[in-house]
């Protein structure tokens, strides 16, 4: 009887999966939406939407990060052996996607310079020059994306990645 019986996941209330903030982004004057959603019901079918969306109210980025590949990418250093470590997980990713330290304020300070990890030179540049905030966020353990808004390109970049 034992050997049919199903670990219960635990399920997570609709109102703890999404984390919303208003940071300037696109505009230095207005403030752009930041929101985050945790959608699915088990580890491998979960995934963390993330989208910025302008006062215009049309989304100027989306990524999806997989669950699945985010807790691989943890597997040797954290203890997610049990369906219910893993949901538990995948909560507290959702809780620190938009802290505060993920703000940057600018994206690119004045005395920074470009290294193997800036991914655009010329847009490195851009942002120095605009002093525009920037946001980072995790795909795991050591791999962290740094975006901005572009001004010439009118849509947000990547400007810095590290560390596959």
């Amino acid at each position: 009887m034992t050997a049919c019986h199903q670990e219960k996941t635990s399920k997570i209330p609709p109102a703890s999966r999404t984390k919303i903030m208003l940071r300037a982004f696109s505009d230095t004057t207005k403030l752009d939406t930041f929101k985050i959603v945790l959608n699915g019901e088990r580890p491998k079918d979960m995934e963390l939407v993330f989208t910025i969306t302008p006062p215009s109210g049309k989304p100027i980025y989306t990524k999806t990060l997989k669950a699945t590949a985010l807790l691989d990418n943890y597997r040797d250093n954290v203890d997610l052996g049990k369906e219910k470590k893993q949901m538990q997980f995948m909560q507290d990713e959702l809780a620190l996607f938009l802290d505060e330290e993920n703000f940057l304020e600018p994206a690119v300070t004045e005395n920074e310079q470009p290294d193997k990890n800036t991914t655009d030179k010329s847009f490195f540049a851009e942002l120095k020059r605009s002093g525009v905030n920037g946001f980072k966020y995790r795909l795991g353990k050591e791999s962290n994306v740094y975006i901005a808004w572009s001004a010439a390109d009118r849509k947000v970049k990547t400007y810095y990645e590290c560390c596959k």
